[in-house]
């Protein structure tokens, strides 16, 4: 019933109003160069593995339309560590050469459509880099002024820059009309959602608290300061208040009174001094699944987020479990009617629930979604429970392998190779993609993704290398390595397939230690392949728990030596 619900909930994105096209980022955090990245009109699920950049895409949203990261406006927060570093080192290196390079600059541009409107009009223009037909925008750069040109030249002369000179740098804050901006003349309104935050002050969480101060009108905080006051009073005329004010002042300091109070220096200080409380419990005491989807409700539902078109949510699954998770998705999805959401995620549960449609690929700078793949891929994936398509991409190296049984013994090849270490422990993933490695190909084709396959070629070398044609020879991808057992068995038993794995396995040991490890004792070989056929995957798992170490056919060590070698 939940899943219906929710599918039908995905069903009400339609008919929205503004809506950010793509962005483009430049050399801002870990995106080098120019990276860009399209939306679609409704939920955008965003999928990479750490330091993918999918936290500095909503971060860049953010600041462009807003002014504003974390917390503060960036403004007055300049920093070189902004900055990606691979530029900020590149830099640095060639001022010691005879070409010195520009200061690098960041750039980030938000291209917006929607139905004409003064208020899109007044965004609309050709400052952008994406030639000269006007588009809906916005473009937030932080780069050199020009008006320190004399002083940075003195700088480089003297031989004295160690670090990104920030001081001379400045934000230029327009609308692709070329005017300058301000968060209150952009129409698109975002809010960003990221319940993982939590930071305390006097006992508080700050981000409750300001939500709880958004959603407040005018005559409401109005009331509550006036009750604020009241209680000072009331704290003030405490005899217990009194006795302690009465010996203070009695202290020979100053000739001027002292007291204790409660702080009322700012017209706002009761923001300061409230604690958020659930069911009677302090906001900070209650679970943490519990505060992810308080946070998360609250900033659906207070005023910045009635008024936002687009939704910017980190990672909703922090702290939940799925059952929970179901129930925040649910109200993401209802509460976000009309409004364009974008969630970064490493969770296959929210994909899946948020829809695989609009799940988006992040690797290596590359983006790609699923319906970009051919449309047999995507019906594939789509069959799937998404699963396996996020381990591919959030793993450094992945080895597709066919079955349970091959996983269990690449498994067991690597560890043997590397001291007892299980490959996922230096992130890589050994995959079983059944029969599907093409359809696993064609995405780490697209995203440049680290892969090697481990195949049986069933004594048909032939049919191997038409399969593989993509990914050998001349056509053979950097990041694509293809493995399998170039020599053809035969043997004495009557349809048998003498190549595949097990078969390879028994051609690399021998009799007596199989059966050892099996616990048999078969005379021949015949009754232990048979055996083995039988029972692929308990055989597999006796080699994975085995105490000794034992041979394994040449093609699964190179595999393994080529993925522990990088």
């Amino acid at each position: 019933m939940a899943q219906l619900v929710l599918e039908s909930l995905l069903l009400s994105f339609k008919g929205l109003g503004m809506r950010i096209d793509k962005i483009t980022i430049e050399n801002f955090k870990s995106f080098k160069d120019r990276f860009e990245v399209s939306f679609n009109d409704g939920v955008n699920i965003l999928v990479g593995n750490n330091e993918a950049g999918k936290s500095t895409i909503l971060e860049a949203i953010h600041l462009a339309l807003t002014g504003v990261l974390n917390g503060r406006f960036l403004r007055n927060e300049l920093s070189q560590y902004l900055f990606n570093i691979d530029v900020v080192e590149e830099y640095l290196d060639s001022l010691k050469t005879a070409e010195p390079k520009s200061p690098p600059s960041i750039c980030i541009q938000v291209f917006i459509s929607g139905e004409a409107c003064p208020a899109l009009g007044q965004i609309e223009g050709s400052g952008h880099d994406e030639g000269t037909d006007a588009r809906y925008g916005i473009k937030y750069a932080v780069e050199f002024d020009p008006s320190y040109s004399a002083a940075y030249a003195a700088l480089i002369d003297a031989g004295d820059v160690q670090s990104l000179p920030i001081e001379y740098y400045t934000v230029k804050w327009t609308a692709f009309s070329r005017d300058a901006v301000t968060s209150r003349n952009i129409p698109l309104k975002p809010a960003l959602i990221d319940s993982s935050l939590a930071r305390y002050q006097n006992g508080s969480d700050v981000f409750i608290s300001r939500i709880v101060r958004d959603a407040l009108g005018d005559e409401d905080k109005v009331a509550i300061s006036q009750a604020h006051r009241k209680l000072r009073q009331e704290f003030m005329d405490d005899e217990s208040v009194k006795a302690v004010n009465a010996k203070i002042s009695g202290k020979d300091v100053t000739n001027k009174p002292i007291q204790i109070s409660v702080d009322m220096a700012t017209q706002n200080a009761w923001e300061a001094s409230l604690m958020t409380y659930l069911d009677r419990v302090p906001f900070h005491y209650i679970g943490k699944g519990e505060q992810s989807i308080v946070k998360a409700s609250l900033a659906l539902s207070h005023n910045k987020a009635e008024e936002a078109s687009v939704l910017l949510i980190e990672e909703p699954e922090n702290h939940l479990s799925h059952a929970k998770l179901n129930e925040l998705l649910a109200r993401i999805v209802s509460r976000a009617d009309s409004k364009q959401v974008i969630v970064t995620t490493h969770n296959s549960f929210v994909a899946n629930k948020l829809g695989l449609n609009n799940l988006v690929l992040l690797s290596n700078q590359a983006t790609l979604r699923l319906n970009d793949l051919s449309e047999d891929t995507f019906r594939f994936f789509q069959k799937l429970n998404g699963y396996d398509t996020l381990r591919l991409i959030l793993c450094d190296r992945a080895i597709l392998v066919e079955g349970d049984s091959d996983e269990l013994v690449v498994q067991r090849a690597y560890m043997d190779a590397n001291e007892g270490k299980l490959p996922i422990e230096d992130n890589i993933d050994v995959i079983s993609v059944k029969l599907a490695f093409l359809r696993f190909l064609e995405i780490a084709d697209r995203l440049n993704l680290k892969v090697d396959v481990i195949t049986d070629t069933d004594g048909d070398l032939d049919a191997i290398e038409k399969k593989y044609d993509h990914y050998l020879g001349e056509k053979k991808k950097d990041n694509i390595n293809i493995y399998y057992d170039g020599e053809i068995d035969e043997g004495p038993l009557e349809e048998f397939n003498y190549n595949t794995l097990e078969p390879k396995l028994l051609k690399a040991n021998d009799l007596a230690t199989l059966n050892r490890i099996f616990g048999k004792a078969y005379e021949n070989e015949n009754g232990l392949l048979i055996h083995m056929k039988a029972n692929k995957t308990e055989c597999a798992l006796k080699i994975f728990e085995v105490d000794e170490s034992i041979n394994y056919p040449a093609f699964i060590t190179n595999a393994v030596g080529a993925a522990n070698a990088e």
